[in-house]
């Protein structure tokens, strides 16, 4: 008689890169407020002292997840014109930001090893392109604040999955006498619903607006 075959189900061994990878999928799903020691070690099928054996505290778990955040996005390459590099950083922080809206108050207020890199190497790029020290700080700033910004307001909006905003405009218009505000409506009929709109079109018109104004000051401001 062929004896049964009986398959155990093994856990999943808990490790470090485990456990901060599903902090930061918690983190997406309700925000970086709902993110809590015994939710994150219910989330891995252990007791929260347990979690202690991989993470040292709650401070740590963060700077983690803020290194996986920043690992997704694109360094400056050393040997790129600095446009290019600063725009392709801007667009893929743009992008990862997206994916985990709940980073952005946590970008610079956490100082990882990744985080710092991600601007060493920015700054490197800038210099080597012409620009002084604090032109280029000039510039990081003002760049990241945008790219930040217009990830929280992205964040924010009633957008549907193709990033189109026309469905919740369009309610807003049903809903509203439109009369008491002329120029929203021509905005919303003359450019948000027309055909092909969605709201990322206005970031690429926002950094293009942003970095041929650093390549002015590059050649006019004595910095």
């Amino acid at each position: 008689m062929a004896s049964a075959v009986t398959n155990e189900t093994t856990r999943t061994p808990v490790t470090r890169d485990r456990a901060l990878r599903a902090a930061v999928a918690l983190a997406d799903a309700g925000g970086i407020e709902s993110l809590s020691m015994r939710k994150l070690a219910r989330e891995l099928g252990i007791e929260a002292m347990s979690l202690y054996y991989h993470v040292k505290s709650k401070d740590e778990i963060l700077d983690g997840m803020v290194e996986l955040v920043v690992g997704e996005m694109v360094l400056a390459r050393s040997d790129a014109e600095w446009k290019t590099a600063l725009r392709e950083r801007a667009e893929s922080a743009r992008t990862v930001l997206a994916r985990h809206p709940w980073a952005i108050s946590l970008m610079d207020a956490r100082n990882t090893p990744a985080s710092m890199r991600f601007h060493d190497e920015m700054i490197g790029c800038l210099v080597a392109g012409g620009f002084s020290i604090p032109l280029a700080a000039h510039a990081l700033s003002l760049v990241d604040s945008y790219v930040h910004g217009f990830a929280l307001q992205e964040a924010s909006l009633p957008l549907d999955e193709s990033g189109d905003i026309a469905a919740a405009t369009e309610s807003i218009m049903e809903k509203r006498d439109m009369t008491a505000f002329p120029y929203l409506t021509r905005m919303a009929v003359e450019h948000i619903l027309q055909p092909g709109y969605a709201y990322g079109h206005e970031f690429e018109f926002g950094i293009r607006l942003i970095l041929d104004g650093l390549e002015t000051a590059l050649t006019s401001v004595d910095l």
